[in-house]
């Protein structure tokens, strides 16, 4: 019976390690894996990792990180210091309220905390390095506190007065009867606020300007395309130093003692207990360059930075979805032209529209979805484009052009950047008969191996096309129509995704998904047996545009980056990092002809035709299409 209940013992303290540590095992694996997708193995290969200290992005994401985690945390812990000192030589009840008031920023919500700073910054101030630091700072004071004040509560001050009694001077007795006694809770509080700060992204997400990163707001950017591989060579790296600083603290015994490392010997307690921390930071910080890397957003120095907010006519800023521009062209534009970018993403054209509406952020220039776009114009927050001033706006197909007309009848506000399709995505080994219609989807034939769009416009498409209607169709009976039927099949559905359909598809978890024409190229070079086509009943056209807002302060040089753009080279590169559909003839005729060919890139001219472009609806068919879309996801 003994022996029985201490093999459950075991088991269950293997268990906890097993969901312990089962993730970092995945995150390595993906670390060393050659293929960019999580669901194929591509063989062994430490690429990533060379890559990851090349790409300069994410090294100043990292410093940016480091920088922002030991000031907020420094800071934090002296100001939490005081603060606990202060109330606990308060009367019980006035400690309580301040205690109760510093508790606050540890209760409330996150995103309560980050929309509440961002406001006033953005009425005080401005939004950029120096509000994510006090942000943080403001975050991480209350868990000082809460690490300082019970060993305050616990000294024994009379040991103070006799130190003092036997003659030492204040000072001496404080150095050596109560800060032993305090600096290990001081320590403490000072690596939770740490842990806080570089764990952050809510409050960072908020409250950071244009042009500045840190790892948790660039890897939110990535979700549209999906994370880089290098993303999950930093994570196994920043896990095997904190290993090492684990191992450096508690394994290496000089005196019998765990804890005492054979190179502190020597060194006073406080000191001791730091070194390896410092040592692992130091090894991290020149790995990395973190201390001589160039921001690849400003194209300057890091010291210039700080006055990149009074460069004036010299600066724009852009925003754009995650990973859809190769960022080496923002320090290109700025060697050619002396203009500074500051670069922010976004992962939605709605997130997008809030960022820009909300004005914390005074945007030049917006890449977005064409209803957005419309939207805007609607609104009167877009200004006209010069695209007569563009020595690079003739390189733009006319076709698209034409199309863009839609949301844009003078073609005066945008400047088409990438376009694609909406169709089906599908497993051609499973599925042997023709795959043409929307039909698939909605006659039972694949329960349970559906994959949708989890995304209003896009799942309702689909059932409004099916039933013969425009998927621009604002008539009340047609969208209930379409919510009976979607609500119909809602049983065939496995799962409604966006960013994960590419994966979930190349793992072979389901057998047909609702997809974007991009992503089934992707999805396509890792699976061969996945075939993509747009129904013959039409479906959706999209086009990424680049606008510029009314609050442009220079267009002259928001209009050269647009030209930039518009460029050979430039476009080249982009396509070559994005790989979607670009209305640029120059780059199109450079390609080679089977890429020019090839229907997942480039999609006919027929199959354009029979496609849609979404129009902005009234306010009252949105907030139908809320109602109903509410109902599907609960039902």
């Amino acid at each position: 019976m003994k022996k029985t209940k201490n093999s459950l013992k075991k088991l269950y303290i293997a268990l906890i390690f097993i969901f312990l540590y089962a993730p970092i095992a995945v995150l390595f694996v993906l670390s060393v894996n050659d293929s960019r997708s999580r669901a194929v193995w591509g063989g062994f290969t430490l690429k990533w990792y060379r890559e990851l200290f090349a790409d300069a992005t994410i090294m100043t994401a990292l410093k940016n990180t480091l920088i922002i985690a030991f000031v907020a945390a420094f800071f934090a812990t002296v100001l939490g210091l005081l603060a606990a000192i202060g109330i606990s030589a308060m009367k019980k009840n006035k400690a309580a309220v301040y205690l109760g008031a510093g508790n606050i920023p540890l209760i409330n919500a996150d995103i309560v905390t980050g929309i509440t700073l961002m406001l006033f910054f953005s009425r005080f101030s401005s939004l950029g390095m120096m509000s994510i630091l006090l942000s943080h700072i403001t975050f991480c004071i209350p868990y000082v506190l809460l690490s300082v004040l019970p060993a305050l509560s616990g000294i024994d001050w009379h040991l103070y007065e006799a130190a003092r009694d036997l003659g030492a001077t204040r000072s001496m007795a404080y150095r050596k009867v109560i800060w032993p006694e305090l600096f290990p809770s001081v320590m403490g509080g000072f690596f939770i606020a740490l842990t806080m700060s570089m764990d952050d992204f809510v409050v960072t997400y908020f409250t950071r300007g244009a042009g500045v990163d840190t790892l948790s707001t660039m890897i939110y950017g990535e979700l549209k395309r999906g994370i880089k591989p290098q993303m999950f060579a930093l994570s196994s790296v920043i896990f095997a130093v904190v290993l090492i600083l684990l191992l450096l603290v508690y394994l290496l015994p000089s005196d019998g003692k765990i804890g005492r490392p054979r190179i502190t010997e020597g060194l006073s307690d406080a000191v001791r207990s730091v070194v390896p921390f410092i040592l692992v930071v130091s090894v991290v910080t020149t790995l990395t360059g973190c201390g001589s890397i160039q921001n690849p957003r400003y194209g300057a120095d890091p010291e210039e930075e700080a006055t990149v907010s009074d460069a004036g006519s010299n600066t724009i800023t852009v925003l754009n979805y995650g990973e859809y521009l190769d960022r080496d062209l923002l320090e290109d534009f700025y060697d050619k032209t002396g203009i500074r970018v500051l670069y922010d993403e976004a992962t939605t054209p709605e997130e997008m529209y809030t960022k820009y509406k909300s004005g914390a952020i005074s945007y030049d220039l917006i890449c977005t979805s064409e209803y957005i776009i419309k939207k805007l114009m609607d609104e009167n927050e877009l200004l006209q484009i010069d695209t007569g001033s563009m020595e690079n706006y003739g390189n733009l197909d006319p076709a698209i052009l034409a199309m863009a007309q839609t949301y844009d009848p003078d073609n005066n506000y945008s400047i088409p950047y990438f376009y694609g399709t909406v169709g089906l995505l599908y497993n051609s080994s499973e599925i042997t008969g023709e795959v043409d219609s929307w039909d698939v989807l909605f006659d039972g034939s694949y329960s349970g191996e559906i994959i949708m769009q989890n995304s209003i416009r896009d799942a309702y498409m689909c059932a409004l096309k099916y039933l013969g209607y425009s998927l621009n169709d604002t008539d009340r009976e047609h969208m209930l129509e379409a919510q009976r039927l979607l609500l119909k099949q809602k049983p065939d559905v496995e799962a409604y995704f966006v960013d994960e359909v590419r994966e979930e598809m190349v793992a072979g978890n389901a057998t047909i998904a609702v997809c974007y024409s991009g992503e089934a190229y992707l999805a396509n070079e890792y699976n061969e047996d996945l075939t993509y086509v747009v129904p013959k009943e039409g479906s959706n056209l999209w086009i990424d545009s680049w606008c510029m807002t009314k609050r442009c302060q220079n267009p002259e040089n928001a209009t050269a980056f647009l030209d930039y753009l518009c460029g050979e080279e430039a476009g080249m590169v982009n396509f070559e990092y994005v790989y979607y559909p670009t209305p640029n003839l120059a780059v199109y005729n450079a390609l080679d002809e089977e890429i020019r060919e090839d229907e997942l890139v480039f999609p006919p001219q027929e199959v354009l035709k029979n496609c849609e472009v979404y129009e902005t609806l009234p306010d009252d068919v949105m907030e139908l299409y809320s109602e109903m879309w509410k109902e599907l996801k609960v039902y």
